[in-house]
């Protein structure tokens, strides 16, 4: 197990890009749940304000 980890002795640049991929992954997929919600709550309000522009 040890030698695995030691990526015979490239661990320090393995590991760090495993890493990376990860959080880039993680960041590509929560990022457009916080877009789309950011356009529902925006499409809501333009509603809500065309409701009153029109009574």
């Amino acid at each position: 197990m040890s030698e695995f980890l030691d990526m015979g002795g490239y661990a320090m640049y393995v590991w760090p890009s495993y890493g990376l991929a990860f959080v880039i992954l993680v960041a590509n997929w929560v990022s457009p749940l916080l877009q789309r919600r950011r356009v529902l709550t925006d499409i809501a309000r333009k509603l809500r304000r065309e409701k009153r522009e029109q009574k």
